[in-house]
Parts: structure tokens; C-alpha cells; sequence
């Protein structure tokens, strides 16, 4: 039953109305899918996930195209081979290794994808590029960080100190030892660490909070609410689908999108491993906990309130910094670099109100997410700056460093 409703659900994915880049945007959304809701992957994990996949893509597609410098694999291409035939394979090749369990699924959807394009050579030869591909991203070494198993342990607790907040084990404790697909260390850009707990700022982020984060707060307004709830999707797949239809929308042909989800994806994978490397190395307490225990952090500016909770459930890892803050921020810095121009407009949906929002400017994307993250009770707002700050780094150094233009040389 369960392998039926998942080829199912490839199979719809497969069909989707937006697709406008063959096979780039197919294996996009069967990727998202089998990342997502068949794969449980919590956004910090399933942005790594992302990042590889639509790395690969992106190599088939160049390879077959040219234009662009190859991430990882430049394969041998004949002339002609079908790149469609190329992307399938190479993503293909990737989910199987990284789900290996969801292989019989994802046999029948590459199936599919191979009977819609003509027998012949091109088929043959984009099948045996994007096979290349699919090997060289076998050993990439972010791979074998995702298979590892990284215990939580709690340090002594005190004021400041996070601890879980499930009875489920901490999400996220891998991620800082998973090797970056672009940046040289998870450590490159770390941020300077959380508010002292003693000083004025830390007093006044923890009463914003505590004013507009609790679950009855009579403070936060409607539109607040709706704003901190839309965020609640998860947002891999929340940026995903929406980049998919900024291409259609865009008339982005197979090469430019591929490009632009690689870009987008890659630099908000490197973001959250980054952004986890800072959480369990600063490991920062919540604000749900914060607030509960204001009496024991030493500050004469804070009180403490026990019944305290915020909108929604916290998400079980460190407060400091914000991941939302770290992808979102990465993910349109890419976008920026990608169109040349930060005002680009772009709608987002969310699946958890069932509405669907306009953007002028990417960086409207990101001051709302960092509003909307205190306003769920969630993060400081100090966390949200510094994740801003890390995001932007990564998103720049990914653009500056990968998926660059071939410039023509000049003949000899």
C-alpha cells in the first residue's frame, strides 16, 4: 500500500501543470518529494539532501548544454545526447543512493521519465552522461555525513544552556560534522554567539517575545499571526514549488532553471550547515525556557513567567541562530545573484494557511520571515539578525565561487 500511494504521488508530481523544463523540473519535484514527505527529512537535513540532488542536475544539464562551469562532474557528452535523458539518470542515480529504500518508486518514475523520450542515439548517450554524473556525486563526501549517527549529548544545564524541548531526540546534531558542498568548513562564517544575558539588548529581545510569541498573546495581531503561521510550512519544499513556478513564470528554459535550483538549493544547504554548526556549538536556550526561567538568568530587567508557551511547538534544537533565517536569507541572496537584482517579484504559498503571498523585493522575504519567527515564539530577534548575516555570506560566496558562466576564449 505504502509503494503504491508513493508512485502515486511520483506520478502526479510527474504530471504537475508547472512543469516547463522537461526533465529539470520533473526530477526537481520527485526529489522534493522523496526528500519531504516520504523521506521525514526536518528542513535542516532535507536542505543538504536538496543541495546535493539539484547539484547533479544542474551537471547533467551543463554537461549535455555547456554555458556553465560543472559543480562536481564535467562528464564525456557525444554531441546530441538528450539532456532530458541525462538529468533523469543523474538524479536518478543520486535519490537511490540517498534513499535507497525508495528505490522501487523511484525505478518506475525514471521509467517513466525514459519512455517519453524517443529511442535513438540521443537517448543512449544522454543516458550514459547523466550515468557519469550520477557516480561522481556517489562519493561526495556530504553523503557520508548524512549517514552518520551523531548522539546528543546534554552539557551541564544552567541559565542560557539549551535543552531538548521534545521528548524526541534533538534534530540537527550531524549537520555541523556533514562536509559543505561549497564552503571550505561548517565554521567558515560562524557568528559571534548570542546576547550576553546580563545586558539591556537580551532583556529587550526576551520582552518582545514574551509580548508577541505566547500562544494567547493579546498583543500580536491577526495579520501577525497569520504571518507567523504561514512560515510554519516547512520550507524546503515550500521554496521549491515556489521556485518552480518563478521559472515557468520566468520562461526559464532547462539550463537557467536547473541553474537557478542548483544555486538556490546548494547555498541554502551550506546555510544550514553552517547555521547548525553555530547552534550546537553556542547551544543557546529558547525562548520558551528563557521565559520560564527569567528568574535564574541574573538580569534585574527580566521576569519570569512559568505558564509561558509559545504559538506553536518550538523546534527541538538551539535557539541561536535562527535556521529559518540562515536559509531564507541564502536562498534569496542566490536568487539576487542569479537575476542580477534583488527586486524580483515573487509569490510565495504555504500550505499550513492555504494562502499564497507577493514579494516586490527578495529582502521583503526576509524581514517578514524574521518577524514571523519571534512572532511564533520561537527565536530572539537577535537571532534572526545574525542568521540573516550568516545567510548572506553563504548565498554570496555559493554565487561568487560556483555555477559560473564559461566566458569564450578567443580562438588560437
Amino acid at each position: 500500500m505504502k509503494q503504491t500511494m508513493m508512485l502515486t504521488m511520483l506520478a502526479s508530481l510527474a504530471c504537475a501543470p508547472v512543469l516547463r523544463a522537461g526533465a529539470v523540473t520533473e526530477w526537481s519535484l520527485i526529489a522534493q518529494n522523496s526528500v519531504v514527505p516520504v523521506g521525514q527529512k526536518f528542513p535542516g537535513e532535507a536542505a543538504v539532501y536538496m543541495g546535493i540532488v539539484h547539484a547533479a542536475i544542474y551537471d547533467a544539464a551543463v554537461g549535455v548544454s555547456g554555458g556553465y562551469e560543472p559543480y562536481l562532474v564535467d562528464p564525456v557528452v557525444t554531441p546530441g545526447a538528450s539532456q532530458d535523458a541525462a538529468v533523469a539518470t543523474a538524479a536518478h542515480r543520486v535519490l537511490v543512493e540517498l534513499f535507497p529504500l525508495q528505490e522501487p518508486a523511484l525505478d518506475a518514475a525514471y521509467e517513466a521519465s525514459l519512455a517519453a523520450i524517443p529511442d535513438g542515439p540521443p537517448k543512449t548517450d544522454g543516458i550514459a552522461a547523466g550515468e557519469q554524473v550520477g557516480a561522481g556525486f556517489l562519493a561526495l563526501p556530504a553523503i557520508a555525513g548524512l549517514n552518520s549517527t551523531v548522539p546528543y549529548v546534554q552539557p551541564p544545564t544552567g541559565p542560557g544552556v539549551w535543552e531538548p524541548t521534545a521528548s524526541t531526540p534533538p534534530l540537527g546534531t550531524k549537520l555541523p560534522l556533514v562536509v559543505p558542498l561549497a564552503l571550505e568548513a561548517a565554521s567558515q562564517f560562524r557568528p559571534d554567539g548570542p546576547l550576553p544575558l546580563g545586558s539591556h539588548a537580551y532583556a529587550a529581545d526576551l520582552k518582545q517575545v514574551k509580548t508577541l510569541g505566547r500562544v494567547d498573546s493579546t498583543f500580536r495581531t491577526e495579520e501577525q499571526t497569520r504571518t507567523a503561521l504561514f512560515w510554519t510550512d516547512h520550507d524546503i519544499p515550500q521554496w521549491n514549488r515556489n521556485l518552480i513556478r518563478l521559472a515557468a513564470q520566468r520562461g526559464l528554459g532547462p539550463v537557467e532553471t536547473a541553474r537557478m535550483l542548483a544555486m538556490a538549493h546548494v547555498a541554502g544547504s551550506d546555510a544550514m550547515i553552517a547555521c547548525f554548526d553555530a547552534k550546537y556549538h553556542y547551544l543557546s536556550w529558547r525562548p520558551v525556557h528563557a521565559i520560564q526561567r527569567a528568574d535564574t538568568d541574573g538580569n534585574p530587567q527580566t521576569q519570569a513567567d512559568p505558564t509561558w508557551q509559545p504559538l506553536r511547538p518550538t523546534p527541538n534544537h538551539p535557539e541561536y541562530p535562527s535556521a529559518h533565517a540562515c536559509h531564507t536569507t541564502a536562498v534569496t541572496v542566490a536568487l539576487e545573484r542569479f537575476f542580477g537584482t534583488g527586486h524580483v517579484s515573487l509569490s510565495l504559498d504555504s500550505l499550513v494557511t492555504g494562502e499564497t503571498r507577493h514579494y516586490d523585493r527578495l529582502s521583503d522575504v526576509v524581514q517578514e520571515v524574521n518577524h514571523a519567527r519571534v512572532w511564533a515564539g520561537f527565536h530572539f530577534m537577535n537571532s534572526q539578525r545574525d542568521g540573516t548575516m550568516l545567510g548572506r555570506r553563504v548565498g554570496r560566496y555559493v554565487a561568487h565561487n560556483f555555477f559560473r558562466p564559461l566566458h569564450c576564449q578567443p580562438p588560437e
